[in-house]
């Protein structure tokens, strides 16, 4: 499970920081401390963590302040290893987005208990996410968390609308959408009957999936109907 799995300590005692990232390295994890909140910040922005350990009563910047600083744009396992033992301090940091607490002082084992069930649930979850984000076609690709599709390994410059019309037919490779279905799971307006939108833009989803695979059709034209992905 180690390979490649970068822990954050953030602990401003020096002895406990270092006691953290020793007993961690000899697990197999890459560990980076810091000692500030604010170091812990430029940490976060610079390099890929799948844990983090965070004290609370840090200087500058505490851990009340990162936790929902994180939450903005990670969803990576926060456990909090902090002296503030009242109830109400870990409710607090709990309903911030951390999860889990131990108190100081805590019993090595016990933390590296608590990382590892942290982790299989983060790395399960990411894999299952990943999966589930990623559906292909024939030699194409549409990864809906990225928002990027790819044909043979190539991507291709969808717009929004375009990208949203092909994974609505792709997702239903069975159905035949009509031009109404299309405008309004689409535009989530209502379909006046008489609006060429839809059709300018399979034209030109079309088009583009066209220029970079010319053997495969994606797209098929049911005729009196509407679309669908062409199976």
């Amino acid at each position: 499970m180690n390979d490649k799995i970068n822990i954050l300590v953030v602990e401003d005692d020096l002895d406990i920081n270092k006691l953290l990232c020793k007993i961690l390295e000899r697990q197999g994890y890459n560990v980076i401390p810091a000692f500030s909140g604010s170091e812990a910040k430029l940490c976060l922005e610079h390099y890929n963590f799948q844990i983090m350990l965070l004290d609370l009563m840090l200087p500058g910047t505490t851990g009340e302040e990162i936790i929902p600083y994180l939450r903005t744009h990670s969803n990576i396992p926060i456990i909090v290893i902090s002296a503030k033992i009242a109830q109400e301090s870990k409710i607090g940091v709990l309903k911030l987005g951390a999860d889990d607490f131990i108190n100081k002082p805590f019993d090595i084992n016990e933390v590296l208990a608590r990382i590892e069930a942290q982790l299989r649930r983060y790395i399960h979850f990411s894999q299952v996410k990943a999966v589930t984000n990623i559906i292909s076609h024939k030699n194409l690709i549409l990864n809906r968390e990225s928002l990027e599709v790819s044909v043979f390994g190539k991507l291709i410059p969808l717009t929004v609308k375009e990208f949203a019309i092909l994974e609505l037919i792709i997702k239903h490779p069975k159905k035949v959408f009509t031009k109404a279905n299309i405008f309004e799971a689409v535009w989530k307006d209502p379909y006046l009957g008489d609006d060429n939108t839809v059709n300018v833009h399979i034209s030109n989803l079309r088009s583009k999936l066209t220029k970079a695979d010319p053997t495969t059709e994606y797209i098929q034209t049911i005729w009196g109907i509407g679309f669908k992905i062409k199976e």
